[in-house]
C-alpha cells in the first residue's frame, strides 16, 4: 500500500527563513555573551543559580511580551545571584496527538493549524523577546527537525518526558551548542534519562534534514528531574533529597563532562498543582544548603509561570493565562524569586 499522506506546500527550509528574518550584529553579540556565561554556570565556573521560567506555551506574542517585560525587571534585581532564561515555549506535546500543539503549529489557538503562518509567528516573537528585554530564551525541542528555524536565538533546549528515548532527539541534542535538558521519561526510568545524557554527550554521524551530518557531542547535556507517573497513573515526585542524591551518585558512575540536575517544580513534581511549585522550589533549596555535593550539581529550576494563575480553555479569552497546564500567577512568580535569592 503506498504511504497515506497529503503533501500540503513546501515550507522555508531554516537558511531560507533566517534570510528572510536575519539578526542583527547586537543580537548575536548578546547571544554569544549569554550562552558563555549559561556555559560557566553548568561548568561550574560561575556559581549564579538558573532559574528556567516562563508560561508553560507561549500561545499569545503580546501577552508573553509583556511576561518577559516584568522578568526583565525583577532579573535586574537579582542579577547577583541569579541567571533567568525565559520559556518561550512553542511547540507541545500532545499524549493522545490532539488539542492545542502550539505556536508553531497554530499562531492563533482559535484559528485552524498553519505551519507556514507558525514558524514566522515563533521566530518574530523569539526575535522580539531578544529585541526587547535582552533575554535569550528556552524551547522544547519537540521536532528535532525545527529546531534550526530558532538555532541563532535559543540559549537553552529542554528533551522532554515523551521524547527522551528517542535516538534522533538525542543526536539532534548532541549538536545544537547549547545546553541540553533531557528529562526523566514519564515512567520515571532514571536508566533512560543518563543514557541520552551519554549519548548527547558522545559525537555522532546521523542524517538530518536530507543531510549526512557529524556531530562532537554536547558537553552541557544535563538532567532534569520532573517526577514521573507510575502504572496506576499516580504521579510520583523525585525532587527530594534522596532523589537528587540518587542522580548525584549515577553521575559518578558515569564518565559525563558537567554534571548537572535542574528540577523542573511542576509536571508530576507537583502532579500539575502549580502552586505547589513554590514549596517544592523551597525544599530543592534546603536539600542544596545541607549538601556540598548537591550544592554543586543542582544548577537551577524549571518553573511554569504567566501573568494570571492557574489555566483556562481556549476561547475563554483571559489576557495571559495558560491554555495548557496551570502556571503561577505574576505576582505569585514575583514574590517568589525573590524569596529564592534571599535563600541562595
Amino acid at each position: 500500500m503506498e504511504m497515506q499522506m497529503n503533501f500540503i506546500r513546501k515550507l522555508p527550509t531554516p537558511k531560507e527563513l533566517k534570510e528572510q528574518y536575519p539578526l542583527d550584529n547586537k543580537i548575536k553579540e548578546l547571544k554569544e555573551a549569554r550562552d558563555n556565561e549559561i556555559f560557566d554556570i553548568f561548568s561550574g565556573k560561575n556559581d549564579k543559580f538558573l532559574l528556567i521560567i516562563g508560561p508553560c506555551s507561549a500561545d499569545n506574542e503580546d501577552a508573553v511580551l509583556e511576561y518577559m517585560t516584568r522578568l526583565a525587571k525583577v532579573q535586574e534585581k537579582v542579577k547577583d545571584k541569579i541567571f533567568i532564561i525565559p520559556r518561550v515555549y512553542t511547540n507541545k506535546p500532545r499524549t493522545i496527538g490532539v488539542g492545542y500543539k502550539g505556536m508553531l503549529h497554530q499562531p492563533d489557538p482559535e484559528k485552524d493549524e498553519d505551519m507556514l503562518k507558525g514558524i514566522i509567528a515563533i521566530r518574530q516573537m523569539h526575535t522580539r523577546v531578544v529585541n526587547e528585554t535582552g533575554f535569550t530564551c528556552a524551547e522544547e525541542m519537540l521536532y528535532p527537525s525545527n529546531h534550526r528555524y530558532l538555532s541563532d536565538l535559543l540559549s537553552y533546549v529542554a528533551i522532554g518526558a515523551r521524547s527522551v528515548e528517542d535516538q534522533s532527539h538525542r543526536l539532534v541534542a548532541g549538536g545544537v551548542g547549547i545546553p541540553a535538558g533531557m528529562k526523566n521519561p514519564t515512567g520515571g526510568d532514571l536508566t533512560v534519562m543518563m543514557n541520552s545524557i551519554i549519548a548527547a554527550q558522545n559525537g555522532s554521524k546521523f542524517l538530518y534534514r536530507g543531510w549526512e551530518v557529524e556531530t562532537n557531542g554536547n558537553p552541557y547535556a544535563h538532567a532534569i528531574m520532573r517526577g514521573y507517573v507510575d502504572k496506576f497513573g499516580r504521579s510520583i515526585p523525585n525532587y527530594h533529597y534522596e532523589d537528587l542524591m540518587n542522580v548525584s551518585e549515577l553521575y559518578a558512575e558515569k564518565d559525563l563532562s558537567n554534571p548537572a540536575i535542574i528540577v523542573d517544580c511542576n509536571h508530576a513534581n507537583s502532579g500539575k498543582k502549580y502552586l505547589e511549585q513554590i514549596r517544592i522550589s523551597k525544599d530543592v533549596l534546603h536539600s542544596k544548603k545541607i549538601s556540598p555535593d548537591l550544592n554543586n550539581i543542582v544548577k537551577g529550576l524549571m518553573i511554569e509561570s504567566y501573568l494570571e494563575d492557574g489555566s483556562q480553555c481556549i476561547g475563554d479569552g483571559i489576557y495571559g493565562k495558560s491554555i495548557t497546564d496551570p502556571c503561577l500567577g505574576w505576582e505569585k512568580t514575583e514574590r517568589l524569586i525573590y524569596e529564592i535569592a534571599d535563600l541562595l
